[in-house]
């Protein structure tokens, strides 16, 4: 069944939405933090926005998890040498983060922890305030990952650092 006001608001959310929500200087600040965090454990964070869905997506209600796993496929998050990618991905239009993880991480921390960072995040956005959810959320993921993933010797930066802007 179609969600018929959710598909509105996908198709009639505007291009530029991220960038109210995510200034440059809000996308400085999570690029600063991903870095800052990857130095305490062996883990990779990525941090993708997407506006919306595309219109055929939405019609045929594609859940933001279902998004999610797609955009850890595309940008490549599951080729980390020790399979430690972790996706943080929001879905603007419907206010939905999604934290998906790599096996060698998801053995170790359960969805369960996933979901409640995902949903802490959530509760600061619907307060208007982006910036500060996506760096509590990330410090988050990064006390998880530092417990069960302490730094190797060698820790290269195998992942982009700076938020992946989705553009439909």
């Amino acid at each position: 069944m179609v969600n018929l006001k959710r598909w509105l608001k996908h198709v009639f959310m505007p291009p530029w939405a991220w960038r109210r929500a995510f200034p440059r200087a809000s996308l400085d600040a999570i690029e600063a933090a991903i870095h800052a965090s990857e130095k305490r454990h062996g883990g990779e964070i990525r941090f993708a926005i997407e506006n919306c869905l595309a219109p055929g997506a939405a019609w045929r209600g594609t859940s933001g998890r279902e998004r999610a796993i797609e955009v850890f496929s595309q940008l490549r998050v599951w080729d980390t040498e020790h399979n430690s990618g972790v996706l943080i991905y929001l879905l603007l239009a419907d206010r939905d983060i999604e934290i998906v993880a790599d096996r060698g991480i998801a053995g170790r921390v359960g969805q369960g922890a996933w979901n409640a960072v995902a949903r802490a995040m959530e509760a600061e956005f619907r307060q208007g305030e982006f910036e500060r959810g996506a760096l509590a959320g990330i410090a988050q993921v990064t006390e998880l990952l530092a417990q069960h993933f302490p730094p190797p010797d060698d820790n290269p930066d195998e992942l982009a650092n700076r938020p992946a802007i989705l553009r439909r």
